[in-house]
């Protein structure tokens, strides 16, 4: 009835032009929301706690899933070449795919110390795991993106989850301080990027950088300023994400607040989704306008590594310590963006692999030495560790000593590429102010290593409600794993680096247009 009267009103109607949806390149994705689903659901069907943590099982091996299913497609881009789907506003290269299995890790690390954390502060449910896969489903479609629309719809699919797990611990006033002060700043700078996409779209005519990159090709802008105010914004709104400096403030108060586990997944999953983001943007759509952004870039960097290292020295808990460490290493990653190279991303790329097992280790060893409330945090907490926990100060030390730069660990090639790639796009000043800042921070996890060796053997309170006795430490058997997987990766990168430096050399963004 309602068609015909359209019929007789209008005319004949024009058939919708759909996109052809080719699901087999959105796998990865559909196995993260699938299992976030499925997880709901089975749990709301199994109210009592259960005995056996299944919920951290069931995560796992839906993010291990979520990696199996890239490893055809990284085949599939690499024999035929990359390509794009659903009206080119989601492209498949190797760039979307190796930040994919770097994003999905990070969920396999966070979920292995989640389950005995959980436990240990009676917290136990399906919601944090629910929340974890929900916001790598985020990271994985800003990885992908091809339009700024879909950049933002996965932006806030990964802060709305992430802003809830910061908050997750409801006994803690801290937890839930870091969570309001999390998503008040990140409204704040989610709106920049929305009005960045505004107004790159007046310049333009198109949110889809596809189009945005065509249209630069074929035009040139007699008027740049709209353009530009679009691209700073833009800038804004990613710096937030990757906690650049002067856009960092919320990362200390955040990351003492929040739950351990959940910082670990904070600063890996999260980083690694917001330079994602930042390198699809600026490197590839604004790439013919890199002589307006490059400088500022150069500039943030500086900013952040300095800051970062510094501030740091001079904080007296772990976790602020950590959480400045933090803002130095996005400043390191910052400069092998600015470079604007293929080694440049390449660099980054192969930073926020080894990044990954370094920090998700460091912050595997906080998250048990917390103890219960998670508040044992202070530097003096840490003294005299090393007596009392010899195995896990010396993969504190092994993790922080990567973080430093050492060599034959991931960390030292990871710092070493970057400043190899900014000394080729000759920002000399800058890789010399990122070798500078690296002796500054260097001192950081110097200082808590030796509070863990050489400080005093203060009395240890331990916590009644803990079986084991007073000095000693139980360590969750997935916790366990967890730290080995660090440090292997941490350790194996630094002494067989090949493969890695490979697949991140071949990880190469492209923008696309048209699937198959």
């Amino acid at each position: 009835m309602i068609g015909a009267v359209v019929a007789q009103v209008g005319g004949p109607v024009a058939p919708i032009d759909t996109p052809r949806v080719v699901w087999h390149a959105l796998t990865p994705l559909l196995v993260l929301l699938g299992g976030a689903v499925v997880l709901v659901v089975v749990a709301s069907l199994r109210p009592r706690r259960p005995r056996i943590g299944w919920h951290a099982i069931v995560t796992i091996l839906v993010a291990l899933g979520a990696i199996g299913a890239v490893v055809p497609l990284w085949r599939d881009v690499h024999r035929n070449g990359p390509f794009s789907v659903m009206a080119d506003a989601v492209g498949v290269d190797g760039f979307s795919l190796f930040l994919t299995v770097v994003i999905c890790a990070s969920v396999v690390i966070a979920a292995l110390l989640l389950d005995g954390y959980l436990r240990r502060e009676s917290l136990e449910g399906p919601e944090a795991y629910v929340l974890l896969l929900l916001s790598a489903s985020g990271g994985v479609i800003m990885a992908g993106a091809n339009d700024l629309i879909v950049m933002f719809l996965g932006l806030e699919v990964l802060s709305i989850s992430v802003y809830v797990l910061a908050g997750l611990h409801l006994r803690r006033l801290r937890s839930g301080e870091a969570a309001l002060k999390y998503f008040l700043l990140g409204a704040f700078s989610s709106a920049f990027f929305l009005y960045g996409i505004a107004l790159v779209y007046g310049a333009t005519g198109s949110t889809n950088l596809v189009r945005i990159a065509d249209f630069f090709a074929r035009n040139t802008l007699s008027d740049e300023r709209l353009l530009l105010a679009g691209i700073a914004l833009l800038l804004v709104g990613f710096g937030f994400k990757v906690a650049a400096v002067p856009f960092h403030t919320w990362t200390p108060d955040v990351y003492q607040g929040s739950p351990s586990p959940v910082v670990a997944y904070m600063a890996t999953g999260v980083k690694a989704a917001g330079f994602a983001g930042l390198i699809r943007v600026f490197v590839l759509a604004l790439g013919p306008y890199r002589l307006d952004w490059q400088p500022v870039v150069y500039w943030l960097a500086i900013l952040t590594m300095v800051v970062g290292a510094v501030l740091a020295v001079v904080q007296t808990d772990v976790k602020r310590m950590l959480a400045y460490s933090s803002i130095n290493h996005a400043g390191f990653i910052l400069v092998g963006v600015q470079a604007a190279t293929r080694r440049g991303v390449s660099s980054a790329l192969f930073y926020l692999a080894a990044y990954l097992f370094m920090v998700g280790g460091s912050f595997g060893i906080v998250t048990l030495l917390g103890r219960r409330g998670d508040g044992r945090h202070r530097l003096a907490d840490y003294e005299g560790m090393g007596r009392r926990h010899p195995v896990l100060s010396m993969l504190f030390a092994v993790f922080l000593l990567a973080q430093a730069g050492t060599p034959l660990t991931g960390g030292f090639l990871a710092k070493f590429y970057v400043v190899q790639a900014a000394v080729e796009a000759r920002s000399f000043w800058l890789a010399l102010a990122a070798m500078v800042t690296a002796v500054i921070s260097a001192f950081l996890y110097l200082r808590i290593i030796l509070a863990m060796y050489a400080g005093g053997d203060a009395d240890e309170e331990a916590s009644t409600s803990e079986a084991a006795p007073p000095g000693r430490l139980r360590v969750p058997p997935m916790a366990r794993l967890a730290l080995a997987i660090a440090l292997i990766g941490t350790v194996g990168i630094g002494l067989v680096p090949g493969p890695l430096t490979r697949t991140a050399r071949d990880a190469t963004p492209a923008l696309v247009s048209g699937g198959r």
